[in-house]
């Protein structure tokens, strides 16, 4: 009987220790006020994009802003025009994961996602890294810079 005891206690023991090793996944970063607002405002674009809303973007991306795409690189009026006329229309960008910085009054988002998108008349869906450059203009944030750069579905961002 007490030998019983003994192993009883040995297994009890020994169940509690493999549950002390469960590792507790990573406390997600809080944003800062700021880096909320630019990261709904990068969100919305997207959704602007999907819905060809030119209106909404063309206020958002700087007289000077530069798009960099798999094909070329574009300024503000281009990029507006492909998006009207459905060039390249964004379908649906998928954001997985997103990193913030900032600098003064320029902010640096880099957005993980698959991009579902008509090219030229051909569905396309790829995983992209985006690179956005945002700058505090009066009470606005424009947009400076947006580049795409084609990554593996397990990239992952530094934060």
């Amino acid at each position: 009987m007490k030998s019983l005891i003994t192993v009883l206690c040995i297994a009890f023991s020994m169940q509690y220790s493999f549950a002390q090793d469960v590792k507790t996944p990573p406390v997600e970063k809080k944003y800062s006020e700021t880096e909320q607002q630019i990261i709904t405002l990068s969100k919305n674009k997207w959704q602007w994009m999907a819905d060809k809303n030119v209106e909404k973007l063309a206020p958002l991306f700087d007289d000077k802003s530069k798009f960099v795409h798999m094909s070329g690189t574009w300024k503000k009026d281009q990029e507006l025009d492909i998006i009207k006329t459905g060039s390249i229309w964004y379908k649906e960008a998928k954001v997985h994961d997103v990193a913030i910085e900032l600098f003064g009054k320029t902010a640096i988002v880099w957005n993980r996602i698959t991009l579902n998108a008509i090219v030229r008349g051909s569905e396309v869906v790829t995983e992209f890294t985006v690179t956005e450059v945002y700058q505090k203009q009066g009470k606005d944030w424009k947009l400076l810079a947006l580049t795409f750069s084609s990554v593996r579905d397990t990239h992952q961002l530094q934060k």
